[in-house]
């Protein structure tokens, strides 16, 4: 079986990516293909690279507070280029009020601080090839 390809980005003008960079090292050390995008990024940017990369995850990390703005837009341009095979999750400052929204949207996976990384890297492989 082939290892899941993930994308794992920011988007916005948040440049905190500490976090980030901590599941890319424990995803990597899984044995999970990851393409990190960095900082600020837009979310045409996050598809494109997505698509370009034939990930089946987009994982997106988030602390700005602009969760509810972003993600519209990554799913509008998802929606664009007629991309239903990428799953979408996220990290990050969350409020619970929010994560309902986010879920109706088609985020698959909420994590905020203090998640448990064996949750994560068994969430994304299930979706081994």
């Amino acid at each position: 079986m082939k290892s899941p390809r993930i994308l794992l980005g920011k988007v916005g003008l948040d440049g905190h990516d500490r976090g980030a960079k901590v599941i890319l090292r424990a995803l990597e050390d899984a044995g999970i293909d990851v393409f990190y995008t960095g900082i600020r990024n837009t979310p045409k940017c996050i598809v494109e690279t997505a698509i370009d990369k034939k990930v089946d995850i987009i994982a997106v990390s988030i602390l700005s507070g602009a969760h509810l703005d972003l993600f519209p837009k990554i799913f509008d341009e998802l929606s664009k280029r007629n991309v239903r095979n990428i799953t979408v999750i996220a990290g990050g400052i969350i409020p619970d009020r929010d994560r309902i929204i986010l879920e109706d949207m088609g985020v698959e996976l909420i994590l905020g601080p203090g998640s448990n990384i064996d949750q994560i890297i068994g969430f994304i492989k299930k979706f081994q090839r």
